[in-house]
């Protein structure tokens, strides 16, 4: 029979007794019939495709067809058989039984009805989007013209679907075999069959015997999908949520070359891009981040080979670009927002998604080529608080203590480092053990199990860097890099108070999880430090009111590595060193400051976009000049000073001529942040300001690079920090919507001690009386201006009495370090409710 006219399931067929439905003849509902991922892929072409998505057509083998062919073949007793004696815990049998029932599957032909239906449904398709290359048009011989099959050669992907597949707590994905660049109806046939088989893969039966299904009650229907090229092009998977953190306003896509499996079976590294979903569905372009993945092979088709596909190299030049543009990404995006909404609304219920997603290298065009219920994010327990707590009933003899930084347990190999130059040698998970540390040491600092130093109090560099980093630190140990050995194996704990203590050994301990579904609201807003972007969506799960202190110094010292100015004025550049590691670094920038715009954007959009629309308070770059110099290219720009913590820093810097080219960088990547992401909870924030023609300075120089106080709701704070600040209150209130403590520089200034030196580190103290005097007067004639105002200094962090003092003089807000926002707000809704008796959102 001419398969052309052979017969297809009329309409009138019981759909539940239909070999063969195209897929927009199926929806979600129809997961009994055709599986998870084609019931999907129906959805989707029936509701999304008019929405624009696009979607290629196909149609799925049923359920039925499946069940049709076990039994019209009458192996069901031999399949029974084969796994009456199932271990999938012995590898051995496990491998003996799927071998044994894929072969008989193999052997067992269609039955003819069923090659028929599959044939018919290929070749309507091919009709849908051309014969294909068989033959020129016109040029077909009299042979071709008798056996049309061969006409029929449009690519098409055959792709298993099980019936217990994509459900939202057991995906399946992976566990069936896919097959792309199937042509004709021959291979077209011989797919459908291996993917039948492939119901009984080493890893399909493992998986369902872990998940609780039974064998025989699963079916298989495999679905046939016009292939889209992206072996001429890219493809990738995304996701309506971030997948290590769980924060749903997050759309992560991933891009590779070549067919898409090498990125779905993770063999090759992909390019990561995050796009943040609220302000891109206002017309924003809000892309958060974008990493540079190797890539280095790429799946394509196997022109004239044996096989269906092959791997080949991606050329260099190919594999230092991004595989797709910032409008293919957004467009991606949207349309993971899109598939999103209308799965949320068929469930009933939130419902982020796992997509995968392909370019046509032939068109161009993009389209949707799977979509299921993302299973790992959203069946995690939300709202829960760690403790960690030692389990040992007596603890050995410290080796050595410290002022405790956090209140974490961190343990592993010791590496002591002298000095910045061996900070190559840190491995990953040791304990960073050191004299002290700058933010040169943070790339390593953000790998290490805990921190150690020598000198220090509880706010130098290694403290406030580790709290930011949730890491925990002991430090001003005096003697750690004599007492402690490199490889030597210690646990340090700060969950027992202000002293820390370092552990022979590695001791156990627990970390107990409290749940937060009934905290109290405070009237005080609780806010929070954030310093490393790549944490930000993890910490926004902590209830807050959003962020009081995001330091540029992180994203500036971390991710661009190198002095603004270095990269303006590159050609410049003297230091032939420093310039090769700029070029290295900027590899992908015709014009090396991009570089600094674009990664200081992408690190403050990311902390803006995960507490959105709650503010986030962004202090401008508040380096030293000694640190400064410490980045690439920077000695060559910046001066040697005697005492550069209360040297050229802060808001000196802004309008010097000598540095407000650099200071430019900054505002226009604060600008794209609020402006082209959408972002406009953003509030720059001024440190070091010591007077209020300063601050005007600063302003006037922001309003030329598009930063205008009072345009688009932009609100400008300055830092609290200098004695002048609260002295001059009065006068800073007009040029300035808001003030925010700075209680480390307030408390050094005011007390004349510098706050990084051990020897004085006992004196350091924010609760001084000429400290709170301080506090106390600024915090009145903020409110007498009606201006916000807050602090984001250690203070309140470490001490509950002074949380209180804040509390008590009203202070607007409070923000915190992660580690003690939960504690001090139940303390802070304490004495709220004690003072006034009503507690106030």
């Amino acid at each position: 029979m001419n398969i052309r006219t052979a017969p297809r399931p009329t309409p009138e067929t019981s759909r539940d007794q239909a070999l063969i439905l195209g897929f927009d003849e199926v929806g979600i509902a129809d997961i009994p019939l055709v599986g998870g991922k084609n019931a999907s892929l129906g959805e989707m072409i029936q509701h999304l495709v008019p929405l624009g998505v696009n979607v290629p057509n196909g149609f799925a083998t049923t359920a039925y067809a499946y069940r049709y062919f076990v039994q019209q073949a009458g192996i069901e007793t031999q399949l029974r058989q084969i796994f009456a004696d199932l271990d999938v815990e012995d590898v051995d049998n496990l491998r003996q039984r799927g071998r044994q029932a894929r072969s008989l599957i193999l052997h067992t032909p269609f039955p003819k009805d069923l090659e028929l239906a599959i044939s018919t449904a290929y070749c309507q398709l091919c009709e849908q989007y051309g014969v294909g290359n068989a033959a020129s048009e016109g040029q077909a011989s009299k042979e071709q013209e008798r056996l049309q099959a061969y006409h029929y050669n449009v690519d098409v992907a055959v792709r298993s679907s099980a019936t217990a597949e994509d459900l939202p707590d057991a995906s399946f994905a992976g566990q069936q075999e896919t097959y792309l660049n199937v042509h004709g109806v021959k291979q077209v046939l011989e797919s459908c069959h291996k993917c039948f088989a492939s119901i009984f893969t080493d890893r399909a039966i493992s998986y369902r015997t872990l998940k609780g299904f039974d064998h025989f009650q699963v079916a298989l229907s495999v679905g046939v999908q016009k292939m889209v090229r992206s072996d001429l092009a890219a493809s990738g998977v995304m996701f309506s949520i971030d997948t290590e953190t769980g924060f749903k306003n997050a759309a992560l896509v991933t891009a590779a070359y070549g067919l898409g499996e090498n990125v779905v079976q993770g063999a090759v590294n992909p390019d990561e891009f995050l796009v943040f979903k609220p302000t891109l569905l206002d017309g924003f372009r809000p892309i958060l981040s974008k990493h540079l993945g190797s890539k280095e092979i790429k799946m394509v088709y196997d022109l004239g080979g044996s096989k269906l596909t092959k791997n080949i190299a991606v050329p260099e030049a190919d594999r230092t670009k991004f595989a797709v543009n910032d409008d293919e990404i957004l467009t991606l995006a949207s349309w993971a927002c899109i598939i999103e909404d209308h799965y949320s609304q068929v469930r009933g219920m939130d419902t982020p998604m796992d997509i995968e997603w392909a370019k046509d290298g032939q068109t161009g065009v993009l389209f949707i080529v799977q979509a299921r219920p993302e299973t790992v994010q959203s069946q995690k327990v939300a709202n829960r608080l760690s403790a960690y707590r030692m389990t040992v009933d007596t603890l050995p003899t410290p080796f050595i203590e410290g002022r405790a930084v956090g209140d974490r347990i961190g343990q592993g190999a010791a590496r002591v480092i002298a000095s910045v130059q061996g900070i190559k040698e840190f491995q990953a998970g040791e304990v960073l053990v050191t004299n002290r540390t700058d933010p040169d040491w943070e790339p390593i600092m953000k790998k290490a199990s805990a921190i150690v130093t020598n000198q220090g109090g509880r706010t130098c560099h290694a403290a406030i860097i580790a709290r930011e980093m949730g890491i925990p630190a002991i430090v001003g140990c005096s003697t750690a890099t004599e007492v402690l050995k490199t490889g030597q194996n210690i646990t340090v704990s700060c969950a027992e108070g202000e002293t820390g203590q370092v552990y022979p050994g590695l001791l156990p301990f627990v970390v107990e999880e409290t749940a937060l579904d009934e905290l109290p609201p405070t009237r005080t807003q609780i806010l929070m430090n954030v310093g490393n972007p790549d944490e930000a969506f993890g910490l926004a799960a902590i209830p807050c009111d959003g962020v009081g202190l995001a330091r540029l110094e992180f994203i500036i010292a971390n991710q661009i590595k190198t002095h603004p100015l270095a990269l303006l004025k590159y050609d410049e550049l003297m230091d032939v060193e420093a310039k090769l590691a700029i070029a290295q670094l900027t590899a992908d920038y015709t014009y090396k400051p991009d570089f600094f715009i674009d990664k200081l954007a992408q690190g403050v959009g990311m902390i803006a976009a995960a507490f959105y629309p709650n503010p986030v308070i962004v202090r401008m770059s508040d380096f030293k000049s000694n640190e400064y110099a410490n980045l690439i290219g920077g000695r060559q720009y910046e001066p040697t000073e005697e005492n550069p913590m209360i040297g050229w820093r802060g808001a000196s810097r802004y309008y010097d001529p000598n540095y407000r080219q650099a200071y430019a960088l900054e505002c226009q990547a604060l600008k794209r942040v609020r402006d082209e992401m959408g972002l406009r909870n953003l509030i720059p924030m001024i440190p070091f300001c010591r007077t209020p023609e300063e601050g005007q300075q600063v302003l006037e120089e922001m309003a030329q690079h598009g930063l205008k106080r009072g345009e688009n709701g932009l609100q400008v704070y300055v830092m609290c920090e200098v004695p002048s600040n609260v002295v001059l209150a009065e006068e800073f209130a007009e040029v300035f919507d808001g003030f925010s403590i700075g209680s480390n520089d307030l408390t050094q200034l005011t007390l004349g001690l510098d706050r990084d030196s051990a020897l004085v580190a006992h004196i350091f103290d924010e609760r001084n009386a000429a400290v709170k005097k301080l506090v106390r007067q600024v915090i009145a004639v903020a409110k007498a201006k009606e201006r916000k105002i807050g602090i984001c200094g250690q203070a309140p962090s470490d001490y509950p009495e002074f949380a209180q003092f804040l509390v008590e003089e009203g202070i607007d807000s409070i923000s915190l370090n992660p580690d003690t926002v939960l504690k001090t707000r139940l303390a802070i809704a304490q004495v709220e409710d004690q003072s006034t008796g009503v507690v106030q959102n």
